[in-house]
C-alpha cells in the first residue's frame, strides 16, 4: 500500500509540529510521499510565511525597504532549524532568494520550498523540487501528461520523498504558482501519478463538519462524503481543502482522507466517488454572502432563449460568471457574485436595456446563497418542502430556489442579514 500525505501550514509551523508530523509519518510505513505547505500560524496572532512573502513582494514592487519583513521570515525558519538541529544552509538559501525578489511567483514559492527542504532533512526523506515535476503550459494550465511522466521518472516505488506544494514551472523553468491553497492539488496530482491507494490531507481540524463551526454551535462531523458533494460544498464556501483537489483523483477513485495533525487517531472524513452509506439525508450545509440578482423581464412575444443568450453574452463581455438562472414564463434572474460584478454592474444593466425585447431590468443586491447538499436526498421526498417550512416559520424570506434533477443539492437565496440564522434554523430542523 502506498499513501501520499499532504501537511498544511499549521502542521509545520513550529519545531514541535515538525515533531508531530514525523510521529505521524513514522507510525505508518506506507506514508512514503509527503507534500508540504509553507510554515503557517502557530497562534492566531502569528503570520503565515506565504502572507509575509506576498507582503515582501509588494514592498519590492513599490520600492519600499523590505528588510524587516525578510528578517521575520528568516527568524521563523531559523528557529525551526536551530531547535531541530538541522544542517540546511539557510543563509545561502536566503542570499539566493534576495537575488530573485523581483519575481513574485519565485519569491512566494520559497515558503514551500524551504519548509519542504527542512522537513525532508528532518524525516530523512529525499527532496524532489516541485519545479522539476509539476509542469505548466504557457497558458497557465498544468500539463498533466508531462507532469505525470516526470513524476514517474523522478519517483522510485521504494522511495521516501518530500515535495513542496503550491508551485511548479513553465517549460522555460520559470516558477509558476498554483492558486492559493494549491498544495492540496499538488498532493492529488502526485497520488494520481504514482497510483497511490489513498491520499491523506492533514490539517488542523478532525474533518469536514456538516456546517461551519463559525456559524453553527458544535456541528456534527461528516464521516463520508462523495467527490460530487465535496465539490458542491467547497464551491459554496466550505474551505477545508481546495475545491480543485478532487480532479486528479476522482476518475481513478483514489480515496481522500481529511485528517487532523493534532488528533491523528480521529477517523476524519473519507471522500470517495460513491458511498453506500444512507444513514444521513443531509451531508452538509454551506453558503456565501454578497450576491446580486439581475432580474430581467422580456416582451411576452419574444424568445426567452434568445434573451437569456443575449444576457449571458453581456456578462461574458465583462467576464462575470453566472451562479444561477431561475426562470418564469416572461422573466428570469441571473445571479452573480458581487465582488466579481461590482465594477461593471451599471455597464451590464445599461447593455441589457439596449435590447428592445427587454422591457424591464432590476437589480437586487445583498443576497446570500445557501446550499443544502446530500446524495441521499433523492431517496427522501419532501426535503424541499421541509426547508421552506422551516424558513417560513422563522420569518426568513426565500428570494430564489434552484435544484437540478440529480437532487444532490438545493440552493436557496436569502438576504445577507438572514444568512447565519437561516443556516442555523435549517441545521436544527434537518440535522439535530
Amino acid at each position: 500500500m502506498l499513501v501520499v500525505c499532504k501537511f498544511g501550514g499549521s502542521s509545520v509551523s513550529s519545531p514541535e509540529r515538525f515533531h508531530q508530523v514525523k510521529s505521524i509519518v513514522e507510525s505508518d510505513d506506507n506514508r512514503r510521499v509527503i507534500v508540504s505547505s509553507a510554515i503557517g500560524k502557530t497562534t492566531k496572532d502569528d503570520n503565515k510565511i506565504t502572507d509575509l512573502l506576498y507582503l515582501l513582494s509588494a514592498h519590492v514592487k513599490y520600492n519600499i525597504n523590505f528588510d524587516s519583513i525578510l528578517n521575520k521570515v528568516k527568524y521563523r525558519f531559523n528557529k525551526i532549524k536551530e531547535k531541530l538541529d538541522l544542517k540546511i544552509d539557510l543563509d545561502k538559501e536566503f542570499d539566493e532568494i534576495v537575488k530573485h525578489v523581483d519575481s513574485e511567483d519565485y519569491l512566494v514559492s520559497r515558503g514551500e520550498y524551504l519548509t519542504s527542504l527542512m522537513l525532508s532533512e528532518y524525516l530523512g526523506f529525499r527532496f524532489i523540487d516541485a519545479k522539476d515535476i509539476i509542469k505548466f503550459n504557457y497558458d497557465g494550465k498544468i500539463n498533466l501528461e508531462e507532469t505525470y511522466k516526470l513524476i514517474n521518472e523522478a519517483y522510485n516505488s521504494k522511495d521516501y520523498i518530500v515535495d513542496p506544494g503550491f508551485y511548479g514551472s513553465y517549460p522555460n523553468g520559470d516558477i509558476k504558482l498554483l492558486s492559493r491553497g494549491g498544495s492540496d492539488i499538488t498532493g492529488a496530482i502526485l497520488a494520481r501519478a504514482i497510483n497511490a491507494e489513498r491520499y491523506e490531507n492533514f490539517t488542523d481540524v478532525d474533518g469536514f463538519y456538516v456546517a461551519s463551526p463559525k456559524i453553527v454551535d458544535s456541528p456534527k462531523m461528516i464521516k463520508e462524503i462523495t467527490y460530487d458533494e465535496l465539490r458542491e460544498l467547497s464551491y459554496m464556501g466550505a474551505s477545508v481543502i481546495h475545491e480543485e483537489t478532487i480532479f486528479p483523483i476522482q476518475d481513478v477513485n483514489i480515496p481522500l482522507y481529511i485528517k487532523n495533525t493534532f488528533n491523528p487517531d480521529a477517523k476524519g472524513t473519507i471522500i470517495n466517488s460513491s458511498s453506500a452509506d444512507k444513514s444521513d439525508i443531509i451531508t452538509g450545509i454551506a453558503g456565501k454572502k454578497d450576491f446580486i440578482s439581475i432580474n430581467v423581464t422580456k416582451n411576452k412575444f419574444s424568445s426567452k432563449l434568445e434573451i437569456i443568450d443575449y444576457c449571458l453574452n453581456v456578462l461574458k463581455k465583462y467576464k462575470v460568471p453566472v451562479e444561477s438562472i431561475p426562470t418564469s414564463i416572461d422573466s428570469f434572474s441571473v445571479v452573480v457574485e458581487e465582488k466579481l460584478a461590482k465594477n461593471y454592474i451599471y455597464d451590464i444593466l445599461s447593455d441589457l436595456k439596449k435590447n428592445e425585447d427587454i422591457i424591464d431590468v432590476k437589480m437586487d443586491n445583498n443576497l446570500a446563497l445557501i446550499a443544502i447538499v446530500g446524495r441521499n436526498m433523492v431517496y427522501k421526498p419532501g426535503i424541499s418542502a421541509k426547508i421552506f417550512s422551516i424558513l417560513g416559520k422563522n420569518n426568513i424570506n426565500i428570494k430564489l430556489i434552484s435544484q437540478n434533477t440529480r437532487e444532490i443539492s438545493i440552493i436557496i437565496g436569502v438576504q445577507n442579514e438572514d444568512f447565519e440564522n437561516a443556516i442555523n434554523k435549517v441545521y436544527d430542523g434537518l440535522i439535530r
